[in-house]
């Protein structure tokens, strides 16, 4: 399995955690809220929803204690929603704080799922991305060095607009990194404990 099939049901399980859906609003969500999927076609959810129904770590329903039925349709839209099998492996890739969770096109993704994240895992993930964006800092700044004279003028603030970019999200990192050393241990469990996560898109 790639890395993104791998991200992708990461953050299927995660949305439905906080509620059962059907396909359609898990595509709208994961769209609308996770840059990873912003393209994200029927033709790539379904094949994933179905791979998680053969591990059954997802169930389906099609009755209407969780959705009503689509409007003008005799049928109403299969609702997804997670089995407690599901519900455990969600947790156990929560705990996954390796260079996986920081990468460009994944740390979105995991800092989505924060709130119910351990602290000790999201400083973790934290530390990491900012350890990555440091040294991407170090090569854009030392290529500068090298190559000015031989930039023409947009390469030139297209570089500038990359560096920009990496120092602004290591002072947003930063942030973030201080708010999570100051937290008081209650307020860490209570945190974690939450029934509700909020996805939230990093300041870059």
């Amino acid at each position: 399995m790639s890395r993104r099939s791998e991200l992708l049901e990461f953050a299927v399980l995660g949305l439905l955690h906080e509620s059962p859906m059907h396909g359609y609003e898990l595509r709208k969500r994961l769209n609308a809220a996770l840059g990873a999927f912003r393209a994200l076609s029927y033709g790539t959810l379904y094949p994933c929803l179905r791979g998680l129904l053969d591990q059954g770590l997802i169930s389906e329903a099609s009755g209407t204690q969780h959705a009503a039925a689509t409007a003008g349709s005799k049928r109403a839209r299969i609702v997804y929603e997670l089995t407690a099998d599901g519900k455990e492996h969600f947790q156990e890739l929560l705990k996954e704080a390796g260079p996986t969770a920081w990468e460009d096109d994944t740390f979105d993704v995991h800092f989505a799922f924060f709130a119910r994240t351990e602290a000790e895992v999201r400083l973790r993930i934290l530390e990491g991305r900012r350890s990555r964006l440091e040294e991407r800092l170090d090569t854009i700044r030392t290529s500068s060095a090298k190559n000015r004279e031989r930039f023409d003028t947009y390469t030139a603030a297209l570089e500038r607009h990359g560096l920009d970019s990496a120092e602004r999200e290591v002072r947003w990192l930063n942030e973030l990194i201080t708010a999570e050393r100051n937290i008081p241990s209650s307020a860490t469990s209570s945190t974690t404990s939450s029934t509700t996560s909020t996805p939230i898109t990093p300041n870059n």
